[in-house]
Order: C-alpha cells, then structure tokens, then sequence
C-alpha cells in the first residue's frame, strides 16, 4: 500500500469516525468528474463528500483540519474559472443540502441550503408572486451556495446587481469547525461554546479593516460588477461591517457556507423584448449608454458566430425574432402596466433608429419567441465553446468587466490586443452591466500555445485595468485571474485579501490556489497533447476523433437541469454526477488521457460510468456543443467487449432483428411459449427483466398481407422502409402508413428485408452493425434519389447519423441524405391542401428520442398543431424504455424512474385522450405503464389512417 493510499484511508476513517453513514467516494470511477468544472482546468481531488447537514461538514472540516488535507466547496460545478476544483476533499453540496427552509413572504426572504439550484428557488418563490433577482445563464443547474461563492450577477443585473445585494445572512463554517451567522451586524456564533472563538475573529476583521482604511476606500466598489479579489468594502463603518456581503465572492477560501437567508424581489407584470441588430459589437457597445437612460432590466450582446452554431446544432427555426446584423442587443424592459412598457419600447427603438447604428430592430411579442431568444444567450458559453466550422474556443479570459460608458472603447482595444496574438475570440454578455463575456482559441496543447496565453492574459488584465475595469465580472478570479490580481490592485491590498483569509483560514486549508497565494494561472490546465485514438466510429464533425469528440464536453452542465429539452433522463432519475452526460464525458476524458484511469477500454469504472446511460441521443441536440453519448457509449462497449465475453442481454437482445424474424414464421406458439414459465426463464438465461410482458411477434403471413396491400396503384415517389421492429411487432404501421401517405400524395413503395442494424450499434457490436448497414446501403444506393420513408423514429435515425458515420462512405451519405420520418415526409412531401380525417382536439404525445434530437425542425407535436390539433401535452423526456435498455434485468428500475418523471404522470391523468408514440420502445413502455387499462399508443400514421382497421393487419 502507497503512502497516498494509506494517507487517504486514515482521512476517510477519520470521517466515518466523526460523521458515521456519511457518503465518501474515493476512486477514479467516483472522483474523476470532479476533477473538473466549466473551467479550464483539471484537479483531480483525494475523495468526494456528500453531506446531508452542516453537522457533516463540521465531521469532514475536523478530519481534513487533522489530516492536513485542503476542502473546496462545491456547488453544480458550473464555475468558469477554476473555483470549484481542488487537491483535497470535494464537498458535493447540491446532492442532499438542496433544501428550501423558509419563505418569507411578508419579509420577503427565503432560507435555502446551500445546494439548492436557483431554479428550484425560483420556482418555489413565483408561487407567491416573488423571485431571486440575479439571474445567470445556469440558474437552471447552478446552487445558491455558488452564486455566493462568485457573487453571481446573471442578465438582469442591469435591474437587480450582485448576489451581494441580496444576502441577508450567511450561516458558515470557518476551517477549523466554528459554525456561526454572518450577517449586517457582523458575526454571532450558532454554539454557545464557540463565543470566545467567534469574538476573536470579528475583532481580528475590525482591526484589519481599520489599518487598511485608504485603500479599501480607494481600490474597492469603484464599478458595478467588480467582483475580482474580497469586497472589503462592506466592512467598512460607512457600510454597517456587514460581514454576510464582505464574505460573498470569495469563492470558498474564507469560510463554507452551508445555508443563506436571501432577499426576494417582486415579479415584473408587465415585459417587453426589443432584439436591435448590428453590423458589429462595438457599434452595439456604443448604444449602451442611451439604452441606459430607459432603465432596461437587461441588455445582452452577443455576436454571429453564437447564432450561427445554435441555427446548426438545432436547427434554421431554432433562431427566429432577430433582426438582420451580424450583432445584436436583447433589451428586455418591464413594469406595471403594458401599454406603458410597450410604450417604452417604441420610443426607445425611434431613438436607437435615430442614432443610425441599427441594422434593424423590433418588439418581440411572442412568448415562446422571447422564450427561444433567450435560450440563444443563455446557451452562449457552450454554443461558442465549439462553433458550426468545428473550432474550438476556451475561457481564461471570459469575464472582464468595465463602466458601462467605457465599454465600446474597451471592445476596440482589445480586439486589436486578439489580434496582435492573432486570436479570434467570440463575444457576448452583460453589455447593460458593462460585462463581456469571451471564449479565445487558446492552444493549451503546447508549450508555444500555453506560453502565448499567458502574454496575452497579462496584456488583457493591463488593458482592462487602464479602463478602470475589473479582471472578473461574475465569475470570480478562481485558477484563471488569481494570479492576475497584482495588476489589479496595490500590494498593500492583496496583503489585505491574505489576511483577511488567514482571519478565518489560518492554516489555508479552504480552496487553496485561487485569490490569496494563486496557483500560476497556467498551472494544472486539463488540456495536452494526446495520441489519436483508434475507433471504429469515425467521428468526422472532430478532428482529434474520438480525443476531440469527448472533449467537446466543456462543463457548462445543462444535462444536470430540467429546464426544458430531454436530456439527460438518467441524471434526472438519479440526482447523481456520474449519470449525468457531464459526468460521463469527464470519465471519458480521463480515460483517454490515461492517468487516474489506466486500462484504457477495459475501464470498469467508465463502464459503469456508461451504465446507466439510455443513448437517448437528446444530448446530442440539447448539450451546447453538441456530446452525443449514445456513440461515444456504443464505441466503448465494442472496444470494451472486442474479443470477450457480452452481458447476455447483448446476445438476446442486441440479436433480435435476426431472432424476431425466426419468430415470426411460427408467432403463435413462440407467443404462447413466451407467455409462459418457460419464457420467464428465457428472460432470466437472456439477462431479460421478467418485470415485463415480452411483446407479441407478428406473423409473417400477416406482414405479407399487409405489404401486398400498401403497394401503391400508381408510380411510387418514395420508399416505405420496413423496419425491424415495424415488422416484427406491428405491420399494421406499414398499412396505415402507406395509406396516409397515399392520400397526402406520396405514394411509396414498401420495402422489407433491410435493417438499419440499430440493436447492434446500441450494444456496442459495430463490426456487425458495419455488415449489416453496408447490405442496407447498397440495396437502397441503387441510383434511386426518392426519399426514404421510416415509420420508426429510432430507425430512421440510425439511418439517418450512425450509418454515414459508421460506414463513412458516399453511398452511405447519399442514403442518409434521403432519410424521412413519417412526420419528416409529412411535412416536407405532403401535396398542398392535404387534410387529414377529422382529428381530436387534444393527444398526449410521446416524442421519440431519436426523432427529437436527429430530425430537427420535424416533430409531431409541431405537424400535429398544424393539423388541427388544439392541445398536445407533450410528455417532454425519454419515455425510459430506450430500446434494449429497458429490457435489461439491471436497468428496469432506472427505466421505471425515468417514466415517471413525465410519461406516466400523463398516462395517470389522460381524460380520455389518445396517446401518440411512433417509437416501437415508447409505445411499449406505454403499454407496460398501463397496467391493464385500456390505454393503448397509437402510430400516428394510425391516428391519421383515412381508412383504419383494415383486415389482414392483425398480429
């Protein structure tokens, strides 16, 4: 045994001493995401700690206090700056510490734990007409403990400021165990037996502020976000020595938090959105000031580049509402009364008109509009993190701040300073606040690109300076500006941020590196050069493969938020780390960079890491910069399981194209025979749960009527593509499908006999699925340009991604381009005028994974509202099932969890509704989540069938 391990069993003794049953982690499999947060950076901590109570973290800030083992706090790990990684223990506050303690609606306060996620506060407070007024881009993942960590502002800080503003009280532990409340009345302890210990160090700040008078008053509070170093200011006698305020911002160095009482502010009545468009972010810059007068609550920026990657990554109709430019400002303005905001609006577009720098402008009126506007910006960290062209932009300098008045002369010099470096940064941010956010194409690979980064930090922290601006903005100094602050500010103010951080910090123990005694700023940086890895995937949109494709993962964490989009269904099931994308793409990085994970593809803690992940693909779409799990799951199991021995479910179920079309010559008594013991016990040998009901095999002489029927009575002007599943389970679809099609004049051709090779690909078996798409692709790559139409959501998008990527040739990709689904070919092929039978009012709706994430722009729930129908309540997620997932003896739990957090509730409350789910495995799920009610999932070509319950269509 290691002294390192020894060492670290002694910690993790000493805490199961001290706090018996709380959560340690330690290992690769559970620290390795935490080695990371949205930053730059990569420390690998000792262990991970989940505290349920703040007697917990007394236990584990005693046991580290005598191992002499450092502690950094930590929230959702959103942190762009390197403040929530370190060496020692990491505390996970945001697993169980996410507690809403108090509302108080007359006082209009709230008591939160400090793992509470601002949207959850959010939510919570608009039952009562009231809300937390700063805002960030990830109020849908980010705790309330972070934004006091780095005085979080948010887009509305133009109207509502810092957090600061809005801490009353903070209840904190100092490093060696006293827990006390810090508030405008200085600091009083929580144990009576720690009253001495407590008057010790108030009277240790008072002395401190009062030898350091000048330059707290002449260095500090100069512009609104200056955030960089300790906000001493606050304790000044002019100020009341408010010590809640003074100890926001300092990113866990001083003291652990471990709840917060929090000023709530009042909901805006009325709200209107102005987009301005640009030809360039300085002439946008220069507007501020006028747009100031008109008291917004927000001013955003951001520049092309951004719009550009959403319009790509989800597609042309994600962006609409912006006028022409190649810049743009959202000016969000509120009030009591509409016409009186609207009012505002108008006269403040005539001026901005009138100045002459606009491209264009208007009102947005529509909800949902201003809705997908702002996803635009609050997507901008990731979105810019890698661009439509494939480049890739990194933080490091992405949070410097000026006055408002300053900021377009600022703008000018430094993107004359990225030049000089011949740099190219994305811009976007607080323009309202004076805050501009940036990602910059560092090259930290090499020594020359590391070397040039620090040139350029030091260059851009001197010219902000001589701006009269601030290093940080929002997101605190952490790794990235610490080092920077001497430029900053005098050495006698640094000498005062040391000490105020001994007061509380003695033996620097709390986050250690990050604003007093920085780690150089080029230190422990997460990127290198690493070796190509060889895959049978080809990863073309990376140019590093594979390397490239799990580091597009930046750590912006909306996969941990059920802020609207699907993924990540397993994260949410669970609340943990590991099962989130975020969380699994970390682990993949480590394992390609081969230091904490050392066996490469034969990992079984990225394994597990991977386990609970139901390639639902959503994340390919939702993620910012566009991770797609699923093929970065199918990839490690094939490289995982090469030459090996499978899990059981890979043969049963992986195989089933193959086995199902051997059943369905003798259906009724392989049906019968399946229904029986004997078929639980071929669930159990096949690693099938028997929780479920196998679904009943079609025979074949039913799917041959039915495809003799679907054959059109004229020339056919596209391929109806009959998948596995459809031709196993359900050849009714083919029927119904052939004939709405038909009558929306497009009649096709049904085609039987290929698979797209789906099964084989999701567990991880790609030298078959290779053999068995390449005899799809040649059979359908026969000089036929019609489209190809595929009533299966997953299906068609195997055709549509994995083929082209797996097979990488030009047959390949002219067949994906081909590639519809039922609503695809609806939507785009459908003659003009075409009405479909009389319709419900109102569906539930069960959108497939696969056609969400891969078929952008073609959802049913939008041809459905074209249609006619009034209501769709689309049960937004996985439906949990996810192919073979479900299936899966281990898996059936999760697969449960995932339903219930949206399908079921549905299916609980329908009121007489139909159900529509074109997946084979959502309308499984829904059959299984019935329970023997009389709820069954329709097809929507069923529901549109012009002439439904034809014979012959029956299993």
């Amino acid at each position: 045994m290691t002294t390192a391990t020894r060492d670290l069993a002694g910690l993790t003794a000493r805490i199961a001493e001290f706090a018996p049953g709380l959560r340690v982690e330690t290992g690769p499999g559970a620290t390795g995401p935490y080695a990371y947060d949205a930053s730059n950076y990569r420390v690998p901590p000792r262990a991970v700690v989940f505290p349920r109570t703040a007697d917990d973290v007394v236990a584990v800030l005693r046991a580290c206090r005598e191992a002499g083992v450092p502690v950094t706090a930590r929230g959702g790990g959103t942190s762009m700056a390197g403040n929530a990684v370190g060496p020692g223990v990491v505390l996970d506050f945001s697993r169980y510490m996410n507690r809403i303690l108090d509302i108080d609606v007359e006082a209009r306060t709230a008591r939160v734990e400090a793992g509470v996620v601002l949207d959850a506060l959010r939510s919570a407070t608009a039952l009562h007409g009231l809300d937390f007024g700063p805002d960030p881009s990830s109020h849908s993942r980010c705790t309330l403990g972070g934004m006091i960590g780095n005085d979080a502002c948010g887009n509305r800080s133009v109207r509502d400021g810092r957090t600061s503003g809005h801490v009353e009280a903070l209840e904190i532990l100092t490093a060696d165990g006293v827990r006390a409340v810090a508030d405008h009345r200085g600091l009083r302890p929580v144990d009576p037996g720690d009253a001495g210990a407590v008057a010790r160090l108030e009277s240790g700040l008072r002395r401190l502020v009062e030898q350091n008078l000048a330059p707290i008053r002449t260095e500090l509070g100069r512009i609104p976000r200056q955030v960089s170093g300790y906000q001493l200011h606050h304790l000044l006698p002019e100020n009341g020595f408010d010590l809640a305020r003074a100890l926001v911002g300092t990113e866990g160095t001083c003291a652990v938090v471990t709840a917060a009482t929090v000023r709530l502010v009042a909901t805006a009545q009325a709200t209107t959105l102005l987009t301005l468009g640009y030809d360039d972010v300085v002439d946008a810059a220069e507007d501020v000031p006028e747009i100031l007068r008109f008291s917004p609550s927000a001013v955003e920026g951001m520049d092309e580049a951004i719009v550009a990657t959403m319009r790509a990554r989800r597609g042309p109709g994600s962006v609409t509402g912006l006028p022409a430019g190649r810049a743009w400002l959202y000016v969000e303005l509120e009030g009591d009364d509409q016409a009186d905001v609207d009012a505002r609006a108008a006269e403040l577009l005539g001026v901005l008109t009138d100045l002459g720098r606009l491209t264009g402008g208007r009102v947005v009126q529509s909800p949902a509009e201003r809705r997908s506007l702002w996803r635009v910006r609050e997507d901008g960290a990731g979105l810019a993190a890698r661009l439509v062209d494939g480049g890739e932009s990194w933080p490091g300098w992405e949070d410097a701040a000026v006055a408002p008045e300053d900021l377009a002369a600022y703008l000018r010099g430094f993107r004359k300073l990225l030049a000089s470096h011949h740099l190219t940064g994305v811009l976007y941010g607080h323009f309202g606040a004076g805050c501009v956010h940036v990602r910059i194409d560092f090259d930290m690979t090499t020594g020359t690109g590391r070397e040039v980064m620090r040139r350029f930090l030091a260059e851009a922290a001197a010219l902000v300076v001589e701006h009269g601006g601030t290093l940080s903005g929002e997101h605190g100094d952490g790794r990235a500006r610490g080092e920077l602050l001497e430029v900053m500010y005098s050495h006698r103010m640094i000498a005062a941020f040391a000490a105020f951080k001994r007061v509380f910090d003695p033996d620097g123990l709390l986050n250690p590196g990050v604003i007093v005694h920085p780690a150089p700023l080029d230190a422990a940086l997460a990127l290198r050069e690493l070796p190509l890895v060889d895959t049978t995937f080809g990863f073309p949109h990376d140019a590093d493969g594979f390397a490239g494709a799990v580091r597009r993962c930046v750590g912006v964490g909306r996969c941990r938020s059920d802020a609207g989009g699907v993924m990540c269904p397993s994260y949410r099931a669970t609340g943990e780390e590991n099962d989130s994308t975020r969380g699994r793409a970390r682990m993949l990085q480590e394992m390609v960079r081969g230091e904490t994970v050392r066996d490469g593809w034969r990992s079984t803690e990225v394994k597990d890491a991977l386990d609970l992940c139901l390639s639902c693909k959503a994340c390919s779409s939702d993620c910012p910069v566009g991770v797609d799990m699923a093929t970065y799951k199918a990839e490690f199991l094939h490289q995982h399981y090469r030459g090996r021995l499978r899990p059981r479910s890979h043969y049963s179920l992986g195989w089933l194209p193959k086995t199902s079309a051997l059943a369905g010559y003798a259906a009724r008594p392989v049906n019968a025979l399946l229904r029986g013991p004997l078929g639980r016990l071929l669930a159990r040998l096949g690693g099938v749960t028997t929780e479920r009901r196998i679904p009943a095999f079609a025979s074949r002489r039913a799917l041959r009527r039915t495809l003799r029927a679907a054959q059109p009575a004229g020339p056919a002007k596209a391929v109806l593509f009959v998948d596995s599943f459809t031709r196993a389970f359900r050849p009714r679809v083919v029927g119904a499908a052939s004939r709405v099609l038909a009558d929306a004049g497009i009649p096709c051709t049904p085609r039987d006999g290929l698979c797209c090779g789906l099964t084989w690909v999701s567990t991880g078996q790609l030298d078959t699925a290779r053999k068995v798409m390449a005899r799809t692709v040649a059979a359908l790559d026969d000089g036929d340009d019609r489209p190809v139409v595929v009533a299966e959501p997953s299906c068609a998008a195997a055709l549509k991604r994995d083929v082209p990527e797996l097979l990488g040739t030009e047959a390949a990709r002219r067949v994906a381009d081909r590639v519809r689904t039922f609503t695809g070919a609806l939507t785009d092929l459908a003659e003009p005028g075409w009405t479909p039978p009389p319709l419900p009012e109102n569906v539930v709706l069960q959108t497939h994974c696969h056609e969400y994430a891969t078929f952008k722009g073609r959802h049913p729930a939008d041809l459905l509202r074209r249609l006619g129908v009034r209501g769709v309540d689309e049960a937004e997620g996985c439906c949990g099932l996810a192919g073979n997932f479900g299936f899966e003896a281990e898996h059936y739990d999760t697969s449960m969890a995932v339903a219930d957090l949206a399908l079921k509730p549905r299916l609980d409350h329908l009121d007489g509704r139909p159900v529509i789910a074109d997946g084979f495995s959502c309308a499984t799920q829904i059959d299984h989540l019935a329970g023997g009610r009389d709820i069954r999932a329709l097809h929507l070509a069923e529901l549109l069938d012009p002439a439904a319950d034809q014979p012959g269509e029956t299993t």
